[in-house]
């Protein structure tokens, strides 16, 4: 269930938005196109792939329509043979429950049932680190034609992308010092553990991110909300279950609109459960992030932050449900975004350029049981959005009497 609507007013923005957004005093254009400044273009290595904002795509691109999504991880080998024989390659743990280090496969030379087996690995593992990839040497559409076998591919609202290729989200910090210092200027740290745009109605799932540049620094972390649902009391879980979030890219459009105007799709609202099935695992996780979620159905401002302020807080604390990743330039990341969320480490205070991008499939509508994945229709969920804006605007009263208590 989603809606969107036109831009709400801007709020202050944060520094961090520069890395992945156009800010107009700094940077420059590239003909008619705006882009990173003109001292950064000279410095990146992989100039191709700059980001840049396209004003032809402009509000040009609408939200998915409901879709049936077809999981591979579903025709994966439990064993997984096609990918464990390929000679000299090698698997290693991160953690016993989360996280694993793969060299000698080369992601851009999958076949059918190795990519049918990446899926269901990456979906018992979380997330996977693949070393020593020739990926970012491929074209994009070879690239987008990968990751497209797991589902349709998302177009960001907001991120700058190459020109041509709105499929592409890129991070760009550019060669300054001062990013750290910027970010910190009002803020104790940035970690904001997330999954990719869970304000989609369907949200990601098979997730690919590739490092082009780096130096020293900007971990990746990324936390098990399997785990995290898991360590919670049973009476815990049993008033969790049933419960609605609302998840909105309102906040995240108003800054990053605040350096580019740039808007592909219109900001958007959708509702989902607090606690997620998966279809392929048969388990449930926690489903909510702090970057994106904005309240709970059915209570009142003060009950509903408490509560998420729990469970974010009961994220970010629970160190041994995380693994961190180091990244090289030829290093490429694949998870499951649904299961895991992830956040940055800016701990970076040297002028090193950091570029690195990523593709996301987008997977089925997140529901909270096996009977509501397998009855799920695209029929359903249509009729499904007539109730969406009664449900954003109800008091919790009218909510529990018209939408839980009847």
């Amino acid at each position: 269930m989603a809606t969107t609507a036109a831009a709400k007013p801007k709020v202050n923005s944060n520094a961090v938005f520069s890395i992945v957004s156009y800010v107009e005093d700094e940077d420059s254009k590239i003909g008619d196109f705006p882009s990173v400044s003109k001292e950064a273009r000279e410095a990146a290595k992989f100039k191709e792939w700059l980001p840049t904002w396209d004003p032809a795509t402009h509000q040009k691109y609408d939200h998915l329509k409901p879709f049936k999504h077809e999981d591979k991880g579903l025709l994966g080998d439990p064993e997984f043979k096609s990918l464990k024989s390929v000679e000299g390659s090698t698997y290693k743990a991160l953690s016993p429950r989360l996280g694993s280090e793969v060299d000698g496969i080369q992601l851009s030379q999958l076949n059918e049932q190795q990519k049918n087996d990446l899926a269901l690995l990456v979906e018992q593992r979380g997330v996977i680190i693949f070393r020593n990839q020739d990926l970012k040497y491929k074209s994009f559409d070879e690239i987008k034609d990968l990751v497209r076998y797991y589902g349709p591919l998302d177009v960001h609202g907001t991120f700058g992308a190459p020109l041509g290729h709105p499929e592409f989200h890129l991070v760009f910090k550019k060669p300054s010092i001062h990013d750290s210092e910027e970010i910190f200027a009002n803020s104790l740290n940035l970690i904001g553990f997330h999954t990719d745009v869970s304000y989609e109605p369907q949200t990601p799932g098979i997730t690919f991110f590739g490092m082009l540049e780096t130096g020293v620094g900007g971990d990746t972390q990324f936390l098990d909300s399997i785990e995290a649902y898991d360590r919670l009391s049973p009476l815990l879980k049993k008033k969790l279950e049933g419960l609605k979030a609302v998840h909105s890219s309102y906040n995240q459009d108003s800054n990053s609109t605040v350096y580019s105007n740039l808007r592909r799709k219109n900001p958007i609202e959708s509702i989902h459960p607090v606690v997620r099935y998966h279809p392929v695992l048969k388990k449930k996780y926690l489903f909510i992030s702090k970057g994106f979620t904005t309240r709970i159905l059915g209570l009142k401002k003060e009950e509903s932050d408490f509560l998420m302020n729990f469970l974010f807080d009961h994220q970010r604390s629970c160190l041994d449900a995380h693994v961190r990743l180091q990244w090289d330039e030829n290093s490429i990341a694949v998870w499951d975004n649904r299961r895991v969320l992830h956040s940055v480490t800016a701990d970076w205070n040297t002028p090193d350029i950091r570029h690195a991008f990523r593709v996301t499939s987008m997977a089925e509508r997140p529901v909270s049981t096996k009977e509501e994945y397998e009855s799920w229709t695209p029929e359903q969920e249509t009729a499904e959005l007539l109730n969406q804006e009664e449900k954003l605007n109800s008091t919790p009263a009218a909510y529990y009497n018209r939408f839980v208590n009847n």
